[in-house]
């Protein structure tokens, strides 16, 4: 992470806890004193390691890709930025249709994660380069059942794999990293088949266009979305 984006970040911590402000845990009233835990990613901001196997262009035709890292809302805005992703949609992944709500799945007590599905052109970008993406940008992947001030299993790291091609992308790219020891810890992302995605809540879609100013966006999310401009331009939607 560049010293401004870094600065920026500390800064805006700083004076949201200055001002006593309350930030929230993905929709749910709580204190902002753990607000400086989602800081992991930038140990490894600026990193660009490819992915060692992607999936070869042979079709035309968008594509589609589930992935769980903690509050969707920066997940969805990180991922709506990139050149050749055409939706991004909010969710639920995991658990079944009758849990898959937005207050049954905060609770902590389904199997649900909290997810998104992407729909991407592959001639534009491709599944390697979504997984960069979403390991150095959009969430830590070493942090088991959270994310900075989310707790839970609905806010676990995890790829649901639709098929055994994204699967063997998604393991190799997993075990580089580790080896690389690109992170202090282990990534604790799981590789799960995907059996269902379920679209959360309409006020939850595109969260972030709509409320820019909202406490925990500010603090967690549009740090994101600095890192990504300046650390992959050339992916960035213009």
């Amino acid at each position: 992470m560049s010293t401004n984006i870094f600065n920026r970040y500390f800064h805006l911590v700083f004076i949201l806890s200055l001002l006593s402000l309350t930030t929230v845990s993905c929709g749910i009233s709580r204190s902002s004193s753990s607000a400086v835990a989602n800081a992991t990613p930038a140990k490894i901001a600026g990193i660009e390691i490819e992915p060692p196997s992607d999936i070869a262009v042979t079709a035309k035709g968008e594509q589609t890709l589930v992935l769980a890292g903690g509050c969707f809302w920066g997940v969805e805005a990180v991922f709506e930025n990139l050149k050749g992703v055409s939706n991004v949609v909010s969710g639920f992944s995991g658990g079944d249709a009758k849990t898959a709500n937005y207050d049954t799945v905060s609770s902590g007590r389904t199997s649900h994660a909290e997810a998104v599905k992407i729909t991407y052109n592959p001639q534009q970008i491709s599944l390697g380069q979504l997984l960069k993406i979403y390991f150095l940008v959009a969430h830590d992947p070493t942090q088991i059942d959270r994310q900075g001030p989310d707790n839970g299993t609905q806010y676990r790291s995890a790829i649901f794999f639709a098929n055994s091609q994204q699967q063997q992308v998604a393991k190799t790219y997993i075990d580089r990293l580790n080896q690389a020891r690109i992170f202090t810890q282990p990534i604790a992302t799981q590789l799960v088949a995907l059996n269902e995605f379920y679209p959360a809540e309409q006020y939850h879609q595109n969260f972030i266009g709509r409320n820019p100013t909202y406490p925990y966006v500010v603090v967690h999310d549009l740090p994101k979305l600095d890192l990504l401009r300046q650390q992959f331009p050339d992916l960035v939607r213009r």
